[in-house]
């Protein structure tokens, strides 16, 4: 499902007055707030029956160009990780 498809059944689930435009708004909406989330609060955003978004650390490290196979430093970074909660477990 891309976002498209997901605006759609936003719409649908809200029923037949509302517009695909204020669909778009929602999920527009919900995704922002994740993000602020996430920026604002270490402990990241958790979604009771959902699921939970955490900002995690990525140390430095060596790696490998594939082509070349020559080394190459690989600098620190931030990484979102998801742990859906037993709600999503056990829709799926």
């Amino acid at each position: 499902m891309n976002k498209s498809q997901l605006v759609l059944e936003v719409q649908k689930s809200l029923g037949g007055d509302t517009s695909k435009a204020h669909a778009e708004k929602a999920v527009a909406a919900v995704i922002e707030a994740i993000k602020k989330g996430l920026k604002k609060d270490k402990d990241g955003v958790q979604i009771i029956g959902f699921g939970a978004f955490k900002v995690t650390k990525r140390a430095a490290r060596k790696g490998i160009n594939p082509q070349t196979k020559a080394p190459i430093k690989i600098k620190a970074s931030k990484a979102v990780k998801f742990k859906p909660g037993a709600g999503l477990k056990a829709a799926i």
